[in-house]
């Protein structure tokens, strides 16, 4: 008798992905995630294949991995796949020193990151949705739909 199974925390339509012990600090990583956050998934395979940043090989993995996940494991349509979330998160960090002058020694930090990558089948009819709330939005140039209304200038005597 095993332990019983962890109730799923993603939505149905939701999938993931993480990244660990990639070599790189977690800024650096962040900075590669965030060119893929909320592009469709062909276009962010687009995106980390043309990067110049070395890092964007190990997010294109994982990115790939997540695919494979919703395509074998929850039957999810590839072509509506969005990514959802991407997030950095910092791992191990190795401790080295660089010999100085003197006897002296200067510490050098070797830091491990990890990336999670959240897809989401996103379905036509969601999209107009989200088009219309857009459109309804930028309409009412305000926050809460009151117009402010200018005030005449008062003369000077």
């Amino acid at each position: 008798m095993g332990k019983p199974a962890l109730e799923r925390q993603l939505a149905d339509n939701e999938v993931k992905a993480v990244g660990r012990m990639i070599r790189t600090s977690q800024y650096k990583l962040n900075l590669v995630a965030g060119l893929i956050r909320g592009k469709k998934v062909d276009q962010a395979i687009n995106d980390l294949t043309f990067s110049r940043r070395r890092i964007a090989n190990d997010v294109l993995k994982v990115l790939r991995s997540a695919v494979a996940n919703a395509e074998n494991n929850h039957n999810l349509d590839v072509d509506e796949l969005v990514v959802a979330q991407a997030w950095t998160g910092k791992n191990l960090v190795l401790k080295r020193f660089h010999a100085r002058g003197r006897g002296r020694g200067a510490g050098i930090l070797k830091p491990f990151s990890e990336v999670t990558i959240v897809l989401r089948e996103q379905k036509p009819e969601e999209k107009e949705d989200k088009k219309a709330k857009a459109k309804a939005k930028k309409s009412g140039k305000g926050g809460n739909g009151k117009q402010r209304q200018r005030q005449p200038k008062k003369e000077q005597a």
